[in-house]
């Protein structure tokens, strides 16, 4: 019997409380959602088995956990910790990503800065609830809708927020398809949702090979301290586009981006205990990049509607909802809202263009809030 009692006092049970519950079953949900709903799944299932895996009741001193030193956890938490797999993501990305539809009509990158003005309201409004202003830009950069931006900003601003701050970026990810729509709607006609915008020109590989270089020269000067994220995108897609370096784009975009995503997903759900998570600070944290995300989403269209007074090959104001930086789920948002008013309306190429542009966005702003506030 005190052998059986001596077990049973070292099992999870023992120490279990009811927030390890909740956490478990937040786990859960993630992994439901990403395989019935098919949100996000790459993402959400390592995320929500992390979370499990993070919320089971340990002896203390067991030190298996991600913020145990020595533990195997601990060292692939490292990653996150240190801002390491974020540039490694934009690598990949930068390898799988098309600029043409951005380079074939250059004043679409207007509406991917746009969306970016959810980023720094938020700013405004996190520090007005008594976040400080490093926190304030960390919470603030989860209106991008950029999982990878918002990890590598929180771990240099404000690193203990970062796992809340991970998990509700990702959430909002994922669930672009439910928050876009309603707001799309709201702020546009039904005679604006059917636009239909002009075939795009055809860009040449000479103009692919030499805009990331460019790019990458003008974005860095405008903010320096964006340089790793930047970088690392326009490295990836210059080894796509310039024909001679497939077999490295091929494993960027492939092999490694797969093995970061999955080591990435896993360790910061891993990170989500219990004790920090279920706080008062996390609620604030949740509402205040729902916030931000609707208001990136709303600047994005409005900001069409308005160049639209001043041009006269019109813009379809939805496409201005892909300003966020998730590629490609906030361009086929706008696609599948312009095929529910017209059939025959085909926006995905046209909405992939500030999609790409957001990217830019969103990694250039966390650049100028980590260089302004860095110890503020």
């Amino acid at each position: 019997m005190t052998i059986l009692y001596d077990f049973l006092s070292a099992s999870g049970l023992a120490s279990a409380t009811w927030g390890h519950g909740v956490m478990i079953l937040i786990g859960m949900v993630m992994i439901v959602l990403a395989i019935v709903r098919r949100y996000e799944p790459l993402l959400l299932v390592p995320i929500g088995f992390g979370i499990m895996l993070g919320n089971i009741p340990m002896m203390e001193g067991d030190g298996h956990g991600v913020y145990d030193e020595g533990s195997v956890l601990y060292y692939i938490y490292f990653g996150v910790r240190e801002g390491i797999f974020p540039p490694l993501i934009f690598l990949g990305i930068g390898a799988m990503t098309d600029f043409s539809a951005m380079l074939s009509n250059p004043r679409l990158v207007l509406l991917g800065a746009a969306a970016q003005i959810g980023i720094f309201l938020t700013l405004l409004g996190a520090m007005a609830v008594g976040f400080t202003p490093a926190e304030s830009g960390a919470i603030a950069i989860i209106g991008g809708a950029d999982g990878p931006t918002a990890i590598f900003l929180s771990s240099k601003l404000a690193p203990h927020l970062l796992s809340m701050i991970a998990i509700a970026s990702y959430s909002y990810m994922a669930l672009v398809p439910i928050i876009q729509p309603p707001i799309m709607r709201l702020f546009t006609t039904r005679e604006e949702r059917l636009i239909r915008m002009a075939s795009p020109r055809t860009v040449s590989q000479r103009e692919k090979i030499i805009f990331p270089i460019v790019a990458f020269i003008i974005a860095a000067m405008i903010a320096p301290d964006s340089v790793v994220l930047v970088g690392m995108l326009f490295f990836g897609n210059l080894l796509k586009e310039c024909g001679v370096t497939e077999r490295l784009a091929n494993t960027a975009r492939t092999s490694m981006i797969d093995i970061v995503t999955i080591l990435l997903g896993f360790s910061v759900g891993a990170s989500t205990q219990a004790e920090a998570f279920l706080s008062l600070e996390s609620l604030f944290i949740f509402a205040l990049g729902v916030v931000s995300f609707c208001i990136a989403t709303s600047g994005g269209v409005l900001f069409a509607k308005f160049m639209n007074l001043f041009v006269k090959d019109k813009i379809n104001p939805l496409i201005g909802a892909a300003g966020v930086s998730a590629v490609p789920m906030a361009a086929r948002v706008a696609q599948v809202e312009a095929h529910r008013e017209d059939p025959r309306n085909f926006l995905l190429f046209h909405a992939m263009g500030p999609n790409v542009a957001g990217v830019l966005g969103s990694a250039i702003a966390a650049g100028i809030l980590w260089s302004v506030l860095v110890g503020v």
